[in-house]
């Protein structure tokens, strides 16, 4: 068995601009702030002798690698990403970016945001566009039946309302 996995799929290009704002934060603070600390820290460690028994130098480098490689990646992803910052035009039905509610056979209530993948949150109710459950709802109506594959099985929902902004927002 060889150790070679094939790269995983890149996730769909598109993002809420408070998302997009998000990761373009956080690339500058990792170019700008910490990766000059972790750099100045990584000197004086070298500057103190024997790098090879040298705690502090080992743990500098291997954390100015992980910053190094976010770093790539954030700048990669940002490149290619497409900004939604448009309602759709027909906003009965659930495309990126839609608040939607979905009611179980039990009769619960869930409430979620269709994302993209950089910026999905379970805790928010945020979920992916390219999640199982983000992909049977794109499209959908008030009162359509959403099938979703689940692990555990199939669960049938039911859209019950769609917004395009916060259900805080009321």
């Amino acid at each position: 068995m060889s150790r070679y996995r094939p790269p995983r799929p890149s996730g769909s290009k598109y993002i809420t601009p408070e998302g997009y704002k998000r990761l373009q934060d956080e690339l500058t603070y990792l170019w700008k702030v910490e990766r000059p600390q972790v750099t100045a820290a990584v000197a004086e460690a070298a500057a103190q002798g024997d790098r090879s028994e040298n705690a502090e130098y080992t743990y500098g480098k291997k954390r100015l690698r992980e910053i190094d490689r976010r770093i790539r990646y954030l700048s990669k992803r940002l490149d290619g990403m497409i900004v939604v910052d448009q309602l759709p035009s027909d906003q009965s039905r659930i495309y990126f970016g839609a608040w939607f509610e979905l009611e179980d056979e039990q009769g619960n209530l869930h409430r979620y945001r269709i994302v993209g993948p950089d910026e999905f949150d379970p805790a928010k109710g945020w979920i992916s566009m390219d999640s199982p459950l983000g992909r049977a709802v794109l499209r959908k109506q008030v009162d359509d039946e959403v099938r979703v594959r689940l692990p555990s099985g199939e669960v049938t929902y039911v859209v019950t309302e769609i917004r395009y902004r916060s259900f805080d927002e009321d």
